[in-house]
């Protein structure tokens, strides 16, 4: 199966590391024309964009913090003003402030809900609004505009000591199944992705040495993910080879929400 983006243009929020990042690359080989969104690392969204061009590719890096609505309105802007329209949003930034229930400060919760669960909120709102100004390219793609809201496997799995993360992910599930519902008729597809464990520089103290040996107890498929198994899913997600997938949550986890430490124990 030959999957082609081209002609289409991606914007990828949280695209200077990690999942965004090899995300932006996989919908770049695909033929679409990126936009890399970053809040901090302006040097890393900058060199990704260059080597996106320099393979032949398009791409810009543009700063913005999603939680902030006027930031996420020049996103956009920037995005139509340079490609003239959009076609995929890959809702993927997100970050983590951990601490026991008891400990945790209402700043902490504020700032994980803000980033993870608004933020998705505003991208995804000005994605439909911006959708809906354009017009179906049957020969392009059959959608009107393809969403990708990135979640974890934690909208399903509690996580005691991260609290907020796990209730803005809980959050992003429904939001995402919520819109899908909303504007499925419109020829606007949203789906999900639930990454578990994968490896990336942010969490290699996790997922290496002898930690990296503990955490694969939790995965039956008896290995750690890579950035790779989860830029595959949202070129397909992206793609009109996933053009009947609507309001749904692919779990890319290795088998980690299957609850391992009952395979023995039923």
């Amino acid at each position: 199966m030959h999957i082609s983006l081209k002609q289409q243009v991606a914007l990828v929020t949280g695209g200077s590391s990690g999942l965004g990042a090899g995300s932006a690359r996989g919908l770049a080989e695909a033929g679409a024309a990126v936009v890399i969104n970053y809040h901090s690392d302006g040097e890393s969204a900058q060199s990704l964009a260059a080597e996106i061009r320099d393979g032949g590719g398009q791409a810009i890096a543009v700063g913005a913090d999603v939680s902030r609505e006027d930031d996420v309105a020049r996103l956009f802007a920037k995005t139509i003003e340079t490609f003239g329209r959009l076609d995929i949003l890959l809702a993927n930034s997100g970050l983590q402030q951990d601490a026991a229930l008891t400990e945790m400060s209402l700043d902490d919760w504020r700032t994980v809900i803000d980033v993870n669960l608004t933020g998705q909120f505003l991208c995804v709102r000005a994605a439909v609004r911006q959708f809906q100004r354009q017009q179906v390219r049957p020969a392009v793609s059959r959608a009107l505009g393809k969403i990708i809201q990135m979640s974890s496997v934690h909208q399903r799995i509690p996580w005691a000591g991260h609290v907020n993360y796990a209730a803005s992910k809980g959050g992003v599930d429904l939001l995402m199944r919520s819109v899908a519902q909303e504007v499925g008729h419109q020829r606007i597809r949203v789906n999900g992705i639930a990454p578990g464990a994968i490896r990336t520089d942010i969490n290699a103290d996790t997922t290496q040495g002898g930690a990296g040996k503990k955490l694969l107890e939790l995965i039956p498929c008896g290995r750690i993910g890579e950035v790779e198994d989860v830029a595959n899913a949202v070129v397909w997600l992206a793609s009109d080879a996933s053009d009947y997938v609507h309001g749904a949550t692919l779990f890319i986890d290795g088998g980690m929400t299957l609850y391992p430490g009952f395979r023995d124990n039923g």
